[in-house]
């Protein structure tokens, strides 16, 4: 069959968009692993599948997100504005701000300003999840702390900060991208058995109290070059361990984001999202 479909990017994390009100009884596993392929489809980090909510939901529109191995995410910043600069850029939506249903919970996303195909967001990302039951985390600390807490990888022992925005987190902070193979420390603790559903990682490194520096190994995908929803949980972990205060320029290999740990408790992250293309996508279950 043929599916039309869009693709967008944010810092350089990619998404192909499609409407779900154009598939077939498909499974969204196996199309995310089809199309997602740099080689033999289209090629992107996930896919995001969206359709419009009816009145009076609070929602306009709802979203799901499946990583590049077919796995569903709870959630994605960078996927958000992705979707966001997606409807604007086509004349979908006139709402602002725009109000998307993910699996983890309402989220706002206020476009600031656009400058096609390119366009600026602030979306509230909501509060950090502390507690190991609803991240899932499965790891004895003394104390029962998540915060700079010990993580057994192999023969060596890091030290890490344990967070969830709606999805799990697990942030290390280091001197030099250099110094250590963070792609394969990444993959490890990706699936290490403390984390039940498997985690994100990001290596963060502290410039100032106003600026850090990050690496991201998202779950299901690998190396990206840049994560909304990591580089909130890294901002959260640099504030737990006391390096930096709530405001912080985040510094990803795709660009800069902004992002505000809000009185209220929520997170308030700021960046851009940019249209590629759009196209069709022959989709044969038999295929790839």
């Amino acid at each position: 069959m043929l599916m039309p479909f869009s693709k967008l990017e944010g810092l350089g994390n990619d998404f192909i968009l499609i409407k779900t009100e154009q598939l077939e009884a498909i499974r969204y596993s196996d199309l995310a692993r089809k199309i997602c392929n740099r080689f033999f489809g289209v090629g992107a980090d996930g896919v995001i599948l969206f359709h419009s909510m009816p009145l009076p939901t609070r929602a306009d529109f709802s979203m799901r997100i499946f990583n590049a191995d077919g796995s569903e995410a709870e959630l994605s910043g960078n996927g958000l504005r992705c979707l966001a600069a997606h409807l604007w850029h086509h004349g979908l939506h006139c709402h602002n701000p725009l109000r998307v249903d993910t699996r983890a919970g309402l989220k706002a996303v206020q476009m600031t300003r656009s400058t096609p195909p390119e366009y600026f967001f602030e979306v509230e990302m909501g509060n950090p999840i502390l507690d190991r039951n609803r991240i899932p985390l499965n790891l004895e600390s003394e104390p029962d702390s998540l915060v700079a807490c010990e993580l057994a990888v192999g023969d060596t022992v890091y030290k890490v900060t344990i967070t969830s925005m709606g999805n799990p987190h697990c942030s290390i902070f280091l001197d030099d991208f250099g110094a250590m193979d963070w792609e394969r420390v990444g993959s490890r603790i990706e699936a290490h058995p403390a984390f039940p559903n498997r985690t994100n990682v990001e290596f963060v490194k502290v410039k100032s109290r106003q600026e850090i520096e990050v690496r991201f190994w998202e779950r299901g995908v690998g190396k990206t070059y840049a994560s909304g929803t990591g580089s909130c949980a890294a901002v959260v972990a640099s504030v737990l361990n006391g390096y930096t205060d709530r405001e912080v320029q985040v510094h990803t290999l795709g660009g800069g984001l902004e992002i505000s740990w809000q009185a209220n408790n929520s997170l308030c992250l700021k960046g851009p999202a940019r249209f590629i293309c759009h196209g069709e996508y022959c989709y044969s279950e038999t295929s790839g």
